[in-house]
């Protein structure tokens, strides 16, 4: 029997309650697949009570405590009273900038039952991935302030990429595109304004694809593509973008498909150097932590592509079942998706399906 050792790190807001409810999953799909796996969960209290206490998000040696895991499962980063700068980079981008997690991808989906505001789009006209460039670009860290205070006060932020960070999250994003029936790939851009690294990652783009003669592929401003998103969904199956311009993008896939609550992501690094980290992008929500509001969906499915990482791909596809099932009865919706249902709620029922023995039936 396989044994994966899990970090989860709950980190700020809402991801104390969804982390756990994603660890209940792990539990329950475990238990009703005796003798496949189980999992081996350390928690790491990390985030903004760890800063208060320590002065920092996590300790200056974290990442060699999370080196040995198979995978981590993260809630969110950001405190209210602590600048956003600082839960973010002290936190979430110590982790995938330090395990080299570069790609960091996102599915988009309209689950059943689930209500986007596109009403003309069919039920199976948005279907995207969206890979995110997650190592350099416009989040690479390079610039800075000089003369704070004063009217001549100047700051810059750099968007640094090279070569070899874009010909690798273009290959991989052509391979996962591949990989998919379309076989369609959008790289979108901003070359008209950025006239130099944005001008390299279309030439890196019209290289790499040479190598993927199977794969469809064009390209498409990035601002432009809000518009194509909106207007033309079902022309859009797996999306490449900037660190910045993809972080914009999937946050609007996830609207379109009914609510950030509900959506997943992976930061992935592909060579398996290093554990790969997987989260929901609905961010620490503090409105509503402790209420019992968060929609744990996001984090199912985010769970559901951990086990897909892991190579479990039937325990993936039961997890998202036991998801779709859930979100086709509308009792179980929470507030975001227009419902009253609770995070323990929507947990129980999923959990609840994965034990049932026509869920293992349909796997």
């Amino acid at each position: 029997m396989k044994t994966y050792a899990i970090a989860t790190i709950p980190g700020d807001g809402i991801g104390k309650e969804v982390v756990p409810a994603g660890q209940a999953l792990l539990e329950a799909l475990a238990a009703a697949s005796p003798g496949e796996f189980r999992f081996e969960f350390e928690n790491f209290g990390w985030g903004g009570d760890w800063f208060r206490a320590h002065g920092e998000m996590m300790p200056a040696d974290g990442l060699d405590a999370l080196r040995a895991k198979d995978a981590i499962l993260f809630g969110s980063a950001g405190d209210p009273h602590i600048p956003d700068h600082v839960t973010l980079w002290g936190l979430r981008l110590k982790i995938c900038q330090g395990f080299d997690q570069y790609a960091n991808v996102r599915p988009t989906r309209i689950l059943p039952g689930i209500d986007g505001p596109l009403k003309r789009c069919g039920p199976n006209d948005l279907d995207w991935v969206i890979v995110r460039e997650n190592s350099e670009g416009e989040y690479a860290g390079v610039g800075g302030r000089v003369h704070q205070g004063h009217p001549i006060e100047a700051a810059t932020d750099v968007s640094m990429m090279t070569r070899a960070g874009v010909e690798r999250i273009m290959r991989f994003a052509f391979r996962l595109a591949g990989s998919r029936p379309r076989k369609l790939l959008t790289v979108v851009t901003k070359s008209n304004a950025q006239r130099h690294a944005m001008v390299m990652w279309d030439e890196i783009a019209a290289q790499v694809a040479k190598e993927f003669p199977d794969v469809r592929w064009d390209k498409e401003l990035v601002d432009a593509c809000t518009a194509r998103m909106v207007n033309r969904p079902a022309s859009l199956d797996t999306l490449v973008a900037t660190n910045l311009h993809a972080d914009i993008l999937s946050d609007l896939a996830a609207a379109l498909a009914g609510s950030l609550g509900i959506a997943p992501t992976g930061n992935i690094d592909p060579e398996r150097r290093y554990p790969s980290m997987f989260e929901p992008i609905h961010g620490s929500a503090f409105d509503i932590m402790g209420l019992g509001l968060a929609n744990p969906v996001g984090t199912f499915w985010s769970v559901a592509m951990m086990l897909e990482h892991l190579g479990e791909a039937a325990a993936a596809k039961r997890v998202m079942q036991a998801i779709e099932s859930v979100t086709a009865d509308k009792a179980l919706h929470t507030r975001d998706l227009g419902g009253n249902a609770t995070t323990a709620q929507v947990t129980k029922a999923v959990c609840d399906r994965i034990a049932a023995p026509a869920a293992r039936r349909a796997a």
